[in-house]
């Protein structure tokens, strides 16, 4: 075995641990003494790299906007006394280095590398401001919250059953959305091509208020697109997002979604309809999206017969799937 195959197995093992087996009986020796085990967990454990806490990176965002990085804390013991020294506004955890990086001018640029970080997404509520109507920029509340929950279904579900991460931690950020952090010890090495196919594959779209053509239509879905919206997007969307923003409710709201379709024929058809319905008893939102669902899926159109052709999208699965960012 290599010493890279056994930096990485140690550090594998600082995480990615097999799970232990439940309802296991022990045999404890009787000459077994208590003691030894607090001799064990006071002293260092054997397969531990006890230089990995201290290559961590940690940055503090002080008073009056002062950063300070390449801090570097050998025991939980130091960063507290920094921390109550310093008393950071904001504190970050960076990279783990090759070598310390409080110590980092001793060593040549080469020496002084980032040898793992873990896979960190991060989402914010202000992606979602042509989507919802309730809030804008870092403002947010009961019903524009909920987006970010499916954000969060769709992203872990993906990140655990089509790439087999184990180790994730969905936290707030603190101020407009949340972030993901992956732990894996594959994941911490990950280089800068892998992640970004990583995103790619959840990628859907860029949207914002510029955008005409936000999603494609053509063609059969994804697998991962066709889970999220099976297992998440279908019923929340009709069921909770369609009433909790009002999305047809107005002139103003249904264009965003006239937006999407990018047969001119379909979109009048559709106006039409909608203007006429005004004082339709029956709630205008469901009544409207029902609208647009029968139209889609009646084949009408020159850009309904070639999407049944490459894979028909059911029930408006586009307009729900322009709410996923990346």
């Amino acid at each position: 075995m290599t010493m890279e195959e056994v930096e990485n197995g140690r550090d594998d093992m600082l995480i990615d641990g097999i799970e232990p087996k439940q309802n296991q009986n022990i045999e404890i020796p009787e000459e077994f003494n208590a003691n030894y085990l607090r001799a064990y967990y006071d002293g260092r454990h054997p397969g531990c790299d006890q230089s990995y806490v201290g290559r961590r990176e940690i940055s503090f965002t002080l008073e009056n906007d002062i950063y300070t990085r390449f801090l570097s804390f050998n025991s939980i013991t130091e960063l507290e006394k920094a921390i109550k020294e310093k008393c950071p506004f904001k504190i970050d955890i960076g990279a783990v280095y090759s070598v310390d990086p409080a110590k980092k001018d001793a060593y040549s640029q080469n020496a002084f590398t980032p040898v793992e970080r873990e896979l960190v997404f991060d989402i914010d509520i202000s992606d979602y401001d042509d989507v919802r109507f309730c809030c804008s920029g870092a403002n947010v509340c009961s019903q524009c919250w909920p987006l970010m929950t499916v954000a969060i279904k769709v992203i872990d579900t993906a990140l655990r059953d089509d790439f087999g991460f184990n180790h994730i931690l969905w936290v707030y950020s603190g101020r407009r959305g949340v972030h993901c952090w992956v732990c894996d010890g594959k994941a911490r090495r990950l280089n800068n091509e892998q992640r970004a196919a990583i995103t790619e594959y959840l990628h859907v779209y860029k949207g914002n208020e510029n955008s005409n053509k936000k999603v494609s239509l053509m063609g059969p879905l994804h697998p991962f697109l066709a889970r999220s919206y099976t297992e998440v997007l279908k019923d929340f969307f009709e069921e909770k997002f369609i009433y909790s923003q009002e999305l047809f409710s107005n002139e103003e709201r249904y264009e965003k979604i006239l937006e999407m379709i990018p047969e001119e024929s379909v979109t009048s058809e559709l106006r039409g309809k909608w203007l006429d319905n005004k004082r339709s008893r029956d709630d205008v939102n469901m009544a409207r999206w029902g609208h647009l669902k029968q139209l889609l899926q009646s084949g009408k159109h020159k850009l309904l017969e070639e999407l049944n052709r490459g894979g028909l999208r059911s029930e408006g699965e586009d307009g729900m799937l322009a709410n996923l960012r990346s």
